[in-house]
């Protein structure tokens, strides 16, 4: 990790600008290469996550590495990954408006830092978010969207539990977004 990167992560393990810190047992900053081409941003830590520290630890991240060696030919330390919300909601719930706009400024500070060339959504929250949409993810997957500044290019997919959950069709959808992100990051 990158110096600026890991002063970044010490300063959010101390965070308190939202009611999430007091329930959480780690600060979920993010992992993998700080150099990426290729960065994944989820929505927020799950009880695993929580209790180890790194993102996408639990049965959606263990899918998640499945698609990154069979879609990509990646393990988890070739890209970078992190979430929308760095501490884990109660139950699982949806991350609350006043949580995502008190996380933002790590998750834009993130983007900066490690400055992939792609970056790919997973679910609806990072996909809104990056894109300052209201549109749900599956009407926006199977495109490609250049955002930001420096510009770079999205792909929003499914997050891997809804591929979990939903079967052959989400998972073959979330396959051919990946293989999509996979020729993105190869053309540079």
């Amino acid at each position: 990790m990158s110096t600026a990167l890991q002063a970044l992560s010490e300063e959010a393990s101390a965070c308190t600008r939202c009611g999430l810190a007091a329930g959480r047992t780690t600060v979920v900053f993010g992992s993998g290469s700080a150099t990426a081409a290729l960065m994944f941003v989820g929505e927020g830590p799950g009880a695993r996550e929580d209790e180890q520290g790194v993102p996408f630890v639990g049965r959606s991240g263990q899918l998640l590495d499945s698609l990154l060696a069979e879609e990509l030919g990646m393990d988890r330390s070739d890209c970078y990954i992190a979430n929308v919300v760095k501490c884990r909601p109660p139950d699982n719930r949806d991350p609350l408006p006043d949580e995502i706009a008190a996380c933002r400024p790590y998750l834009k500070r993130q983007l900066e830092l490690v400055d992939p060339t792609v970056v790919v959504t997973l679910g609806n929250f990072s996909s809104k978010l990056l894109l300052g949409t209201d549109v749900g993810i599956t009407k926006l997957r199977g495109q490609v969207y250049r955002f930001g500044d420096p510009e770079r290019h999205l792909v929003p997919t499914f997050h891997p539990a809804a591929a979990l959950r939903g079967g052959a069709e989400v998972l073959d959808r979330m396959r051919a977004d990946l293989s999509h992100a996979g020729q993105l990051v190869e053309a540079g």
